[in-house]
């Protein structure tokens, strides 16, 4: 996709969501939802096949409409592909968190945390708790939700952002080892692991760029302390360029040696996804440096 294109998602993104009957992604999450009641299996085997079978069929779904964009003007295709970014959604819902913890509100700090960013039970979370998941998200969801993105779109077009998109989708709503999901949701979660080996790495580098190399011997040292092979880049980086320590109760433990996470540190973390963002977005656009279609 032409770098102009990528350009003006990214000016749109600062326009907000589109409404809801309208978001792509929102139509995946619905037909994610309704493959998943349509389950029956009871083996692990049979729960396998049930939810790769789910995750094919959208993804082809999705890249297929993509890909038929392909030969629209350029205009277009960067309108096509605002709606696969969440650039503004995702700062906007740290923000909302902030806001509450600077006003001494716990609990709806716990609760947009838990509406907006994560999945865990934020119900016993402290003041640290919470804004250390707050940044562990933010660092995490900056590389799944506008640095891959932008990276798939100038590698592949929207057929590969809509591609990843999905898998991005079916793994944050079924990538999850309870006795439903277990097996079902394994083919996404393999998946998204790695259509994000580049992307995780990338955001990672950036923010060190960003930092100005701050943080460097805590990624080097934490990035694989996550279960997840992609998350602990970003997050390890974010710790360690922030001097914060970033945890998961009985999950990780990001720069152990940090501080406790602050309500303060959740605008500098935002000001250092912002500086990583400009750097990741000049990465993906230098000319000849990725294949485009």
């Amino acid at each position: 996709m032409k770098r102009r294109a990528l350009l003006l998602a990214l000016a749109l993104d600062t326009l907000g969501e589109p409404p809801a009957w309208a978001h792509p992604v929102v139509w995946m999450g619905s037909f994610l939802k309704a493959a998943r009641m349509r389950w029956t299996a009871t083996t692990p085997g049979g729960q396998w096949a049930e939810g790769a079978a789910g995750w094919a069929l959208g993804t082809i779904l999705s890249g297929g409409v993509g890909a038929l964009t392909s030969r629209l003007p350029w205009p277009a295709q960067g309108a096509l592909l605002k709606p696969l970014l969440a650039r503004r959604a995702l700062f906007g819902a740290v923000e909302e968190v902030h806001s509450a913890l600077e006003s001494g509100d716990l609990p709806e700090a716990r609760r947009l945390l838990s509406w907006h960013l994560v999945s865990r039970d934020t119900a016993t979370l402290d003041v640290p708790g919470v804004a250390g998941a707050a940044i562990a998200s933010l660092a995490e969801n900056l590389c799944d939700s506008v640095v891959a993105p932008l990276l798939a779109a100038r590698v592949g077009g929207l057929g590969l952002t809509a591609t990843y998109r999905f898998t991005n989708t079916a793994d944050a709503l079924w990538g999850y080892r309870t006795p439903e999901l277990e097996w079902a949701g394994k083919a996404a979660a393999h998946a998204d692991d790695t259509l994000n080996l580049v992307p995780a790495r990338l955001t990672a580098g950036c923010a060190l760029l960003a930092a100005g190399g701050r943080g460097w011997h805590v990624w080097a040292r934490d990035r694989r302390v996550t279960p997840s092979p992609n998350g602990g880049h970003p997050m390890s980086a974010f710790a360690g360029a922030l001097g914060v320590r970033l945890e998961k109760r009985g999950v990780y433990v990001l720069n152990a040696a940090g501080r406790p996470p602050a309500p303060a540190d959740l605008p500098r973390a935002l000001a250092l996804a912002r500086r990583t963002l400009l750097v990741a977005a000049a990465c993906v656009m230098l000319p000849g440096t990725w294949r485009t279609p």
